[in-house]
């Protein structure tokens, strides 16, 4: 079944947003299962339970949504656009699950539930990220995402480079060198330093998202560049947005702790620019991201409403 691009309404988002989170729900439910793949042995069941608990009921899955919103701009089939959508919430997934540990941020709640090292316990939670990474590339190379194997290849390569080491990664390791980790003496970072960690640990996935869905349906260079632009400054908007929220909100609305970036000192916009700062240089973000999309016309109204919701979300 082909997608059929559509104006939308903002109005609108909160309903689109919610279909293909249910649709990606389904799809992860059906990868997540105990019963082995095609050339698997086994699936331990601790493993998958961990798994499951790591990646399922919890989310807005926007990244995911990017993926699929920007396959529908070029007519790809719903399935395989939600299978590449997939990919990239199962390793979205796993950089949760890594990141909550106690040698990394040490959480204890994500999405209003014990992370996963609480719920089981920290080997199991090491091993379960390393499976939803590597999932993540199992479900890009089959050939029911896209029949083309140069196509599959472009998406692995995407998914890889926006979450190695010159991405999410790297922008992990800079993270922890900014909060001291391996120092004697911590420095403040300076505000290129800060746009730099920031797109690396969480823009370039969210770019990412969206030049897969772009790859998956052909898209030319002039189009690729475009979104490309409206990828990552809506990935800036996204992390200028969750730095505000960390100060602003409450944990029962993250569902997840808040205030830990200033506990930490860590490098954010708001401590270069001000708490006001940071807001316009949000919502400036927001309005780059959507400027981007100039010659998508009205098909593209569902990810420029995606682009302000970002910068207006309240959790």
């Amino acid at each position: 079944m082909s997608s059929v691009s559509s104006p939308v309404a903002e109005s609108d988002l909160p309903l689109r947003l919610a279909r293909t989170a249910e649709a990606i729900e389904r799809l992860l439910e059906s990868l997540l299962a105990t019963a082995p793949g095609e050339g698997e042995i086994a699936r331990p069941e601790r493993l998958v339970a961990a798994m499951r608990h790591g990646a399922l009921a919890g989310g807005k899955r926007l990244r995911p949504f990017l993926t699929v919103e920007t396959a529908r701009l070029f007519g790809v089939p719903q399935e395989q656009a939600l299978r590449a959508g997939a990919a990239v919430e199962l390793l979205h997934c796993y950089s949760l699950v890594h990141d909550d540990l106690p040698a990394m941020d040490d959480d204890d709640l994500r999405r209003g539930r014990p992370t996963v090292h609480k719920a089981f316990d920290e080997a199991t939670a090491i091993l379960a990220g390393d499976a939803l990474l590597t999932l993540a590339f199992d479900v890009l190379a089959d050939p029911a995402t896209h029949a083309s194997g140069e196509v599959r290849a472009a998406l692995v390569r995407a998914l890889a480079r926006a979450s190695g080491l010159g991405g999410m990664v790297g922008g992990q390791m800079f993270d922890l060198a900014a909060e001291g980790r391996f120092e004697a003496q911590k420095r403040a970072l300076t505000e290129t330093e800060i746009r730099r960690l920031q797109a690396m640990k969480t823009g370039a996935l969210l770019a990412a998202s969206v030049e897969i869905g772009a790859r998956l349906g052909g898209a030319d260079s002039v189009a690729l560049k475009a979104l490309d632009a409206y990828g990552r400054a809506l990935g800036a908007t996204f992390q200028v947005a969750d730095d505000i929220l960390d100060v602003e909100a409450d944990a029962a609305q993250m569902g997840k702790a808040t205030a830990k970036d200033a506990d930490k000192g860590k490098g954010t916009l708001i401590g270069v620019l001000g708490l006001d700062g940071a807001k316009r240089e949000r919502d400036r973000l927001s309005e780059v991201a959507v400027k981007a999309l100039a010659g998508f016309g009205a098909d593209a109204d569902v990810l420029r409403a995606a682009a302000r919701f970002a910068a207006q979300r309240k959790s």
